[in-house]
Formats: structure tokens, sequence, C-alpha cells
């Protein structure tokens, strides 16, 4: 979607269900760990690190229905699969760098601005409310 195009609504829950995978950070770090080439499952478990087997399964499966990853399986004993970016998941690596980058850029802006919206909240939370009359 290029900048200045119209908002269609019947477009947004297309979109935001691609934003929503793309977005979730077990896609990114597999993504971004298949970048230099195909891996193997448990290789590619332990690049990611603090991610559960079963995590990684759903998150393949999902990169493969989604056109990002392929799975190859070859015929050997035991059988070995390997996993791939596809040219479409290659090409979702420039958006999520620069995405990064952006993050990088104001991570310290946006934690003090939570911290300031923490002791804001903190601050209303402990101040007394008062209270309606009875039949109010």
């Amino acid at each position: 979607m290029e900048r200045g195009h119209i908002h269609v609504p019947a477009q947004c829950g297309r979109i935001a269900a691609i934003l929503s995978r793309i977005g979730d950070k077990w896609t990114v770090l597999v993504v971004e760990s298949l970048g230099n080439g195909p891996l193997r499952f448990n290789e590619l478990r332990r690049r990611i690190g603090g991610i559960s087997q079963r995590m990684l399964t759903l998150t393949l499966r999902a990169a493969e229905r989604d056109g990002f990853v392929t799975r190859t399986v070859y015929p050997t004993i035991p059988p070995r699969v390997d996993y791939e970016l596809t040219p479409l998941g290659r090409s979702l690596r420039e958006p999520l760098h620069r995405l990064g980058d952006w993050a990088l850029a104001h991570v310290e802006t946006i934690e003090e601005s939570r911290r300031r919206f923490d002791a804001e909240a903190e601050k209303q939370a402990a101040t007394p409310r008062p209270q309606r009359a009875a039949g109010a």
C-alpha cells in the first residue's frame, strides 16, 4: 500500500493478518536466522534461543503457509529436513532491518515516554477518588 492511497476498510482485515504475522517476534527471528541460508530445525532452534520446540514448529508452519519459508525433506535415515527462505521471505528482510534500525534509533525516547506514562498512572492510582453520595 502506497502512502496517499485511500483507506479501504475491506482491505484492513487482510493486511492486519499479514502485519500480525510479520510483526510476531518469532517470525522476525526465524526470517533473520534463515537469512544466510537453509537450516535444520534444531540448528534453527539453537540460533533463536528461548523458543520452544512447539512454538518453532507453529512459527515455521505459519511461515511456510504464508510463503516465506520452504520445507525440504531429504529421504535419508533419519530424514533430514531443511528450512529456507523463499524469495518472498528474503524480500521481507530489508523492511524488518529498517524497522529494527528505527526501533534502535528511538529506544531511549520510547523508554523515557513509558517511564513518564507509568509514573503518571501510578500517581493517579494513588490519588483518592471522591465517593458519590448514596442514591446519586
